[in-house]
């Protein structure tokens, strides 16, 4: 008996998500081709080489949690160095430059949180974060200062790890999923090298952005922007949350109803960061995190120091949903003196300007359009799942970080999803 000839599989977007995908495929002797906008592979995963001496990452930069992470094994496969970052190395500033130490108030604003949830088990509906804490008695009985570093810590923890407003996030399930143990890990050689090393022996079509997916016989078409049309099998979509919300590409079928509810549900989250480098430190060299409890909330909050990790005069500031979109807006000039109007007031008016900068901007990114995804009111987990599977009777796949339950938002999340749904298509 003659065997069946292999599905020939197009993925869309060389991600981290397209890319194992793709090299899943592969791996089983499945022909495919990988569609991808940009003129480089990675995706969110960005390492830019600006500064010859220095990579930074302008997208995603930490392995979260190394202990079984797939990450952890890619990057011990590449020879990509690890540099472990403490939250326990962390010093924390008031808008007067003094110290403070946030211990109490950290703990007081997770009993809040835990409060202002507990609060919600028999409610029938879910709630923001944000509606849910200020509802709360022991929210109304805080003094202003209180608040704001209360509101701080929440910034700090919540806002910044899921890239969006408390009032945006879903008070019931926001930090629904699972996570790896052992620490975190950033990659002073840039973490292009993962995409990259899975990149090897792929089909790959660079600058060739996906305008449109349709059924055509008893496979699909991909038009590309320029009009060509590439024919296979089956397709398996990876573009990000945002692309897909803003209609980046068309489907000339409609998508099962559940798959469209969540993607018009989920929330695309935005954390942007600006990398500054200095001739010299002037923050401790114990360093790894900074903290500003400045007067407006969620401003230049987060920074890390790249001088334990790699030696060298550099931080990076973060800033996430609204505070974010805002701070987009800016120039690169106005971005880095908005961005010095915090480090003064955290070490003095004597700090030097920077020798350079460099600055991220996702939102305005046509191939993103955010940083990862969230789960707001009324989604959870199992609305990323709905988002993952097959459609048109199994002839396309959605993969990508938007559509892990267990591991959403991550990277870690997005290679593991690319393998899952070749396990789906092939089964």
């Amino acid at each position: 008996m003659a065997r069946a000839a292999s599905p020939r599989f197009l993925v869309i977007g060389a991600g981290m998500a397209g890319l194992s995908a793709a090299a899943a495929l592969t791996a089983q002797g499945v022909p495919v081709t990988v569609i991808e906008a940009r003129d480089r592979v990675g995706g969110r995963v960005v390492t830019s080489r600006l500064w010859p001496d220095m990579p930074v990452d302008m997208g995603a930069g930490w392995i979260h949690g190394v202990n079984g992470n797939p990450l952890a094994d890619l990057a011990h496969a590449t020879g990509s160095p690890l540099a472990m970052t403490d939250e326990d190395r962390g010093h924390d500033y008031d808008e007067a430059g003094q110290e403070i130490d946030l211990g109490a108030a950290h703990a007081h604003a997770e009993a809040i949180v835990e409060a202002a949830r507990g609060r919600l088990d028999n409610a029938d509906r879910d709630p923001s974060l944000q509606a849910a804490v200020e509802g709360g008695r022991d929210w109304a009985q805080l003094s202003p200062p209180d608040r704001h570093l209360i509101r701080h810590c929440i910034g700090t923890t919540t806002e910044q790890e899921y890239a969006a407003d408390w009032g945006a996030l879903s008070a019931w399930h926001f930090d629904e999923g699972k996570f790896f143990e052992g620490g975190d890990a950033l990659f002073p050689a840039g973490y292009d090298a993962l995409p990259s090393h899975l990149a090897q022996g792929l089909d790959i079509r660079l600058n060739s952005p996906a305008t449109a997916l349709q059924p055509q016989g008893g496979g699909v078409v991909v038009t590309l922007a320029d009009g060509t049309q590439m024919t296979a099998d089956r397709a398996i979509v990876t573009l990000p949350l945002g692309v897909l919300q803003a209609a980046g590409i068309r489907f000339g079928t409609a998508l099962a109803p559940t798959r469209t509810a969540a993607i018009r549900d989920l929330g695309m989250g935005l954390l942007n960061r600006c990398w500054l480098r200095f001739d010299r430190a002037f923050w401790p060299a114990d360093a790894d995190w900074l903290g500003f409890a400045g007067p407006q909330s969620g401003l230049w909050q987060d920074w890390v120091s790249l001088t334990r990790a790699t030696g060298a005069p550099l931080l990076v500031g973060f800033n996430a949903g609204s505070i974010a979109d805002g701070v987009e807006a800016l120039d690169d000039p106005a971005t880095v003196a908005s961005a010095m109007t915090a480090l003064r007031a955290m070490f003095g008016p004597r700090v030097p300007d920077p020798v350079a900068a460099q600055i991220s901007r996702w939102r305005q990114d046509p191939f993103a359009r955010g940083a990862y995804s969230f789960l707001r009111p009324g989604t959870r987990a199992r609305t990323r799942s709905t988002l993952f599977g097959t459609d048109w009777d199994g002839r396309i796949g959605f993969a990508g970080e938007a559509t892990s339950a267990d591991h959403g938002a991550t990277v870690h999340g997005a290679l593991l999803s690319g393998q899952a749904i070749v396990k789906e298509m092939l089964s």
